[in-house]
This record gives structure tokens, sequence and C-alpha cells, in this order.
């Protein structure tokens, strides 16, 4: 079997060129993320863009908008898609904060969210993810913290 780095591996996963036996340390695509039909399109180290196609009857409140805590579900995907490309077999990483702005309403979309560092320390992370409509206008921005350890 090949063990591929994260990075490695969704690299691949991106170009739809998994076979049987690769694999990595950690579970791609994630069970939440085919639930809810999140797909990762675009990584690097430590950066990730992941992109969902929302619907009324899948995704939305009572009032026929986009879900907010969907749009949470899709920001902490995108970072912690993009963090995971940073650890090391053995280590693992969980949230400690997460913060969210909402600009405006989301009546389905396709919705792409992209995850940067803004600051990467020893034991704490700090990320950004905004969360943009297929006009390209931002629909939320959120922050996040997150605690490096192993396991």
């Amino acid at each position: 079997m090949a063990k591929l780095s994260i990075l490695d591996y969704l690299n691949k996963l991106i170009k739809s060129e998994i076979t049987y036996d690769m694999h990595t340390h950690i579970y791609y695509p994630t069970p939440i993320s085919k639930t809810l039909g999140i797909n990762i399109i675009e990584i690097g180290l430590g950066t990730a863009t992941v992109q969902i196609n929302t619907t009324k009857e899948k995704h939305s409140n009572q009032q026929g908008t986009m879900h907010g805590g969907l749009l949470c579900e899709l920001a902490d995907a995108a970072i912690g898609t993009a963090h995971s490309t940073l650890i090391q077999e053995g280590e693992t990483f969980t949230s400690v904060e997460l913060k969210i702005n909402f600009y405006r309403p989301v009546f389905g979309d396709i919705l792409t969210a992209k995850a940067s560092p803004l600051h990467s320390g020893k034991n704490l992370n700090h990320y950004q993810c905004n969360i943009f409509r297929i006009d390209g206008k931002k629909s939320r921005y959120g922050n996040k913290y997150g605690h490096d350890f192993k396991r």
C-alpha cells in the first residue's frame, strides 16, 4: 500500500487519481463532507478551498435561506482541511474557537470557502476563511483558533 502525505493524497483526490492502494493517516473525504456534499477543489500547504452546491431542499432553514450552521461547517471544513496538510502522523488537532460574521443571505447557490492561516504558532494557529457566492460576493467571514496536540 502506498502511504501518502495528506497534501499529496488530497491533490490526487482532487484530480481523481486515488487508487485502492493509496491512503493517508487521516480520513478523506470526511463523512460529514460526504453527507453534506462538500468537495475539496484546491489544496496547498496550509490552505484549502472547498465548495458546496446548496439547495433549498437539503440545506435551508425555516425561512428558505441556507442554514447558518451549514455555513459554519463549510468554513470549518475548509480550515480543518487546510490545517491537516501541516500535521504529521501521530499528531492531531481540534478547534478551540470559531467566530462567524454573516454578511448576506444565501438562497441556494454554489458556495466556495477559502481558508488560509493568519498566524501559525507552536501550539495555536489562527485561520481565516471567506465564503463566496457564485456571483463573487462574500456571504460570511470567519476566524478559527485551533490547538495541535499529539495523540
